[in-house]
């Protein structure tokens, strides 16, 4: 019995995990979102709200990607960021963001996605843009949806800009 339940285990094990390479494999797409745990920063092609002392903030956006090869797909993301806050004088005001994303994601056997991108945040004529460097954890709860918890370093690309480190959570469907 113990040996019938050990094969059938390591059969399952195989078909879930070649499907989840099927659609790692090159022609086949992705398209993602994030909840970004982080401040405001250029990477937001992520979903998020804020609230807090009278300020708010509200962030929405999303990935695609195209694989080039197994496990590489080449990526774009849009977004849109808005904050509400009181400004010197004590009125109200908003200020609206566009943020852009292009880069590369891989996943290492399959399950440990690594990402390099270029991103900003263009508002109001002024624009910040950054390097950025992820990494996490891809758990495939159907054969072609994963969530990706992961964490992310952003490196600024303008002078005297700090780097900034978040964590996220991402779900991304594959085509």
């Amino acid at each position: 019995m113990k040996k019938l339940f050990l094969v059938g285990a390591l059969a399952l094990f195989g078909a879930v995990n070649a499907q989840t390479k099927d659609v790692l494999s090159k022609g086949h797409w992705l398209v993602e979102t994030n909840t970004n745990f982080g401040v405001l920063s250029p990477s937001n092609t992520s979903i998020g709200f804020m609230s807090s002392n009278g300020t708010s903030l509200f962030k929405i956006g999303g990935e695609a990607g195209y694989f080039v090869a197994n496990n590489l797909a080449l990526k774009v993301g849009l977004g849109l960021t808005s904050m509400t806050g009181e400004d010197f004088y004590g009125d109200s005001e908003t200020v609206s963001a566009f943020n852009y994303k292009v880069g590369v994601k891989y996943y290492i056997a399959s399950q440990f996605p690594v990402q390099v991108d270029f991103s900003g945040i263009s508002s109001e004529g002024s624009s910040t843009n950054a390097i950025g460097f992820q990494g996490g954890y891809a758990w495939f709860v159907a054969p072609n949806i994963s969530i990706e918890p992961g964490l992310r370093y952003d490196v600024s690309a303008d002078d005297g800009g700090d780097g900034i480190f978040s964590g996220n959570v991402g779900f991304a469907i594959h085509f």
